[in-house]
């Protein structure tokens, strides 16, 4: 039942968040002018592809430790990264609706960055940061102290990851809604990189390398 509710509610936020990145995309300009449509292969399009991806893992992963540990702190953690992620997220597939240009391509992740021949990732980490499915599989079935510790070195990798994506779209990306939501990504996520450092600490862990 817990599981269908925090659907539902990912489900209503990523619709309301999908109109407010159409609304915001669409009039983008000095007095309201609309934004030129980028290109399926610039760089607005690709780090909106991409962080989608990235983030629906981080939003899982969320809700994966919400029900495997019972400390406040990190459920508390983990409820503010779904829900603002999964906003985020919204706003990016709301934007590539508005451009009406495709939500997968045939292009290897973050081609958009240079990264055309890049190592494809193993195991479902399909870019930098991303957990792996093999890492996936052993979060759910973690409990306790070890739950916390594994999400917040995986969610420590997966901001990480996410910054170099974001700080990429802040230097190439040409709408400007984009770039400000970036710049606020590298923002938001540094913070929280810095909170879960002091989180591991807390319980006699690290960072992991």
């Amino acid at each position: 039942m817990r599981r269908t509710a925090l659907a539902g509610s990912v489900a209503a936020v990523l619709a309301a968040a999908a109109v407010t990145g159409w609304a915001v995309a669409s009039a983008d300009g000095d007095e309201g002018r609309a934004t030129p449509v980028p290109a399926a292969d610039s760089a607005d399009a690709g780090f909106a592809r991409d962080m989608a991806v990235h983030h629906q893992q981080a939003v899982e992963m969320s809700y994966v430790v919400r029900d495997r540990t019972d400390d406040e702190e990190v459920r508390r953690l983990a409820y503010d990264i779904a829900q603002t992620q999964a906003n985020q997220r919204g706003m990016l597939l709301g934007w590539l609706d508005l451009w009406e240009l495709p939500k997968v391509s045939a292009d290897p992740p973050m081609s958009w960055m240079g990264m055309r021949h890049a190592p494809a990732g193993e195991d479902g980490a399909l870019m930098p940061g991303m957990a792996t499915d093999a890492e996936m599989a052993r979060l759910g079935r973690l409990n306790g102290r070890q739950a916390e510790v594994f999400y917040l070195q995986l969610m420590t990798d997966h901001h990480r990851g996410g910054v170099h994506m974001a700080e990429g779209c802040v230097r190439a990306c040409e709408v400007e809604a984009g770039r400000r939501l970036a710049r606020g990504m590298v923002e938001g996520q540094q913070s929280e990189i810095r909170l879960m450092a002091d989180m591991l600490r807390a319980r006699g862990a690290a960072v992991r390398p």
